[in-house]
């Protein structure tokens, strides 16, 4: 098992603490790219897939890495609709 569908798995169990540099890893896998944001866009974050043209957009987790909860399952549904999970 590579270490990407190890994250895919343990994304899958919707786990308490899940780091946002775990989140970059497996959205990388998809095929995602991290989007250039303006100056003043903070901490929102946007995730683009090239083929499907499809985005995900979220805020960074501050002050930890830790991403929230609902976040987890924001991402999940994301992927789920899109097919990938």
């Amino acid at each position: 098992m590579t270490k990407k569908e190890k994250l895919r798995a343990r994304l899958l169990t919707q786990p308490r603490v899940f780091t946002y540099s775990e989140l970059r890893t497996i959205l990388k896998g998809f095929g995602y790219t991290k989007l250039k944001s303006g100056k003043t866009s903070g901490s929102r974050m946007s995730f683009f897939h090239p083929g499907t043209k499809h985005i995900i957009r979220l805020h960074r987790p501050q002050p930890g890495s830790t991403l929230k909860y609902y976040q987890i399952n924001q991402i999940i549904a994301e992927l789920k609709k899109e097919d990938l999970l």
